[in-house]
């Protein structure tokens, strides 16, 4: 972000607004990603990272994504397979949209029931790249050589973009209709403010036991918020 502002030369007021916009978002997000092997291949982090970092005391929130990353989305089958149009799919846990700070534009968002079933929800981005603003019965996206019933809209995520570019379904459709291997990709997590850093040193190893090396951890507040300028000497 700091990058972004400093091409766009955006105001003192605008980097002002960016702050405050990300403070009442919350700087307690945290992630965990997949890292990689020492190959240098995408790592894989264990199925049950998710219930470990929860067990973090400080940590108040735990949400995951699982990318699915030989599974596109089309507006149509008639859409040639190479316009995949940057958008990923992914399996998501029930409780994501509060967790990374956004919520619901449009519908809504999965539930216990709809987390079994064909069906989906969009990023704000995916959904403008799909030529989608509204969300009306029986509307539907091609998802793996299948028709997904899509049932909401998501506002930005202004600390977590990559669920814009997302079309986001449930794990237990993800395992049963697209093969998928039910391992998350990212967890998203909030702990206690005054204990974030304390939750930051001990994520990866708690994420990965085996494997911490292979696991990237980050402060989505941190990269995306305006760092002061330094005066030349």
């Amino acid at each position: 972000m700091a990058a972004i502002v400093a091409v766009l030369g955006l105001s003192s007021s605008s980097q002002a607004g960016l702050i405050n916009e990300i403070s009442k978002l919350g700087t307690n997000l945290l992630t965990v990603a997949n890292g990689q092997t020492l190959s240098g291949d995408t790592a894989e982090l264990p199925g049950g990272a998710p219930g470990m970092i929860a067990r973090i005391g400080p940590v108040t929130a735990v949400e995951d994504t699982g990318r699915l990353s030989s599974v596109n989305a089309y507006r149509s089958p008639l859409i040639p397979p190479i316009n995949t149009n940057a958008l990923s799919v992914q399996a998501t846990s029930l409780g994501l949209p509060h967790t990374v700070g956004t919520s619901v534009a449009q519908g809504r968002f999965l539930n216990a029931a709809t987390a079994h079933e064909p069906v989906a929800v969009l990023g704000a981005t995916a959904a403008g790249r799909m030529g989608i603003d509204r969300i009306y019965p029986g509307e539907r996206i091609w998802v793996g050589g299948q028709w997904f019933y899509l049932v909401g809209i998501l506002h930005p995520a202004v600390l977590a973009p990559e669920i814009d570019t997302s079309v986001l379904i449930g794990y237990p459709a993800a395992q049963k209709y697209l093969g998928f291997d039910g391992h998350p990709s990212e967890v998203y997590l909030r702990a206690h403010t005054e204990q974030v850093n304390a939750v930051h040193s001990v994520l990866a190893a708690t994420a990965n036991p085996e494997y911490p090396n292979q696991v990237d951890v980050a402060q989505p507040s941190d990269a995306r918020s305006p760092k002061p300028k330094q005066k030349g000497r």
